[in-house]
């Protein structure tokens, strides 16, 4: 069992371990970066080979535990102060996502309602993981959710890069680069990244930010399933709370766990400091794995539409929300 993902397992440690060593002859290089773009690089244009798929479908599973891991070097009073701010941030940044998207799809680009509703989704929740959870909440056919998930992972690819070097053009501060990434880049692994890319304290606000919209997955999911339901007449059976459960990224869980025995004392410095390390590395693979998955072919297939759609609402709401931020902290 354990055998058929050593293979895969193997390649994300030698991108990752090249990575590394790219990153101490080019200084200026992040090495998380340059794991991704590795990735890239041997995936499209040697392949990953069928033997080793099973074991670089683990870089999620690397991803979740180092941002469980991650949680020890947060301090929590810093949480505690910035908590309502940052919860009224990211609702507010979630829901105006969405309402833009939606709008966009359905008014000016008269895109179906279902790859609306899972673009909205995955720009203004959580990425991919939001495609999927809104897809089976409404039923969606399988051609939408690729469409949109392709949509979807075309800008995680091109903000990844992006957003770092705009944030350095800008001279923003670790804190406003931080959640403004946490609040309008997609999916989990591209805001890490991004964010660790900028320094290791905007990291942590963008990974802290992100989690916390992650957390609205589950209560997104159930307001569409419900929506749909009614405009179909069918009955929204089986979204209430085991739906929120079922839908709820379980790994905010371990990372809340691990910054409250580290901020109580339960973990020591030396402990801490070795979970800093070991997230480092987690990180590392895990977006080694991100990019051995990105297929180039495949999103040069999406459409102009849903692109131009997330396009005009990343750039509205990044820029307002970039605004509110820096004005904030």
């Amino acid at each position: 069992m354990v055998r058929q993902f050593l293979p895969g397992i193997a390649a994300l440690v030698a991108v990752g371990l090249l990575a590394r060593g790219v990153s101490r002859v080019v200084p200026e290089a992040n090495h998380l970066i340059v794991a991704i773009v590795l990735g890239v690089v041997v995936a499209n244009t040697y392949g990953v080979p069928d033997r080793a798929e099973s074991g670089v479908g683990t870089h999620t599973l690397w991803l979740e535990t180092g941002i469980v891991v991650m949680g020890a070097s947060v301090a929590l009073d810093r949480v505690v102060a910035a908590g309502p701010t940052i919860l009224a941030l990211v609702v507010g940044t979630a829901l105006t996502t969405v309402v833009v998207v939606e709008v966009l799809a359905r008014g000016l680009f008269a895109i179906d309602e279902e790859t609306g509703s899972l673009l909205a989704a995955g720009s203004g929740i959580c990425g991919v993981s939001a495609v999927v959870a809104i897809a089976e909440s409404i039923h969606a056919d399988e051609t939408r959710i690729a469409y949109a998930a392709a949509t979807v992972l075309l800008f995680d690819a091109v903000t990844l890069l992006v957003y770092p070097v705009v944030g350095h053009l800008l001279g923003l501060s670790d804190a406003v680069f931080g959640v403004w990434a946490g609040l309008t880049m997609f999916s989990t692994g591209p805001v890490t990244a991004a964010g660790f890319a900028f320094s290791p304290a905007a990291g942590r606000w963008a990974l802290l930010v992100k989690l916390t919209r992650n957390a609205l997955i589950g209560l997104a999911a159930v307001a569409y399933a419900v929506y749909y339901a009614r405009r179909s007449g069918r009955t929204a059976d089986g979204v209430g709370l085991d739906h929120l459960w079922r839908t709820f990224p379980k790994f905010v869980l371990g990372f809340l766990g691990v910054m409250v025995l580290a901020n109580v004392g339960v973990l020591g410095p030396q402990a801490m400091d070795s979970l800093s390390h070991a997230s480092d590395w987690l990180f590392l693979f895990a977006f080694a794995g991100l990019g051995l998955t990105i297929d180039v072919d495949e999103l040069r297939s999406t459409g102009y539409e849903p692109v131009l759609v997330v396009f005009v609402g990343l750039v509205t709401v990044s820029t307002t929300a970039l605004i509110v931020v820096a004005a904030l902290f």
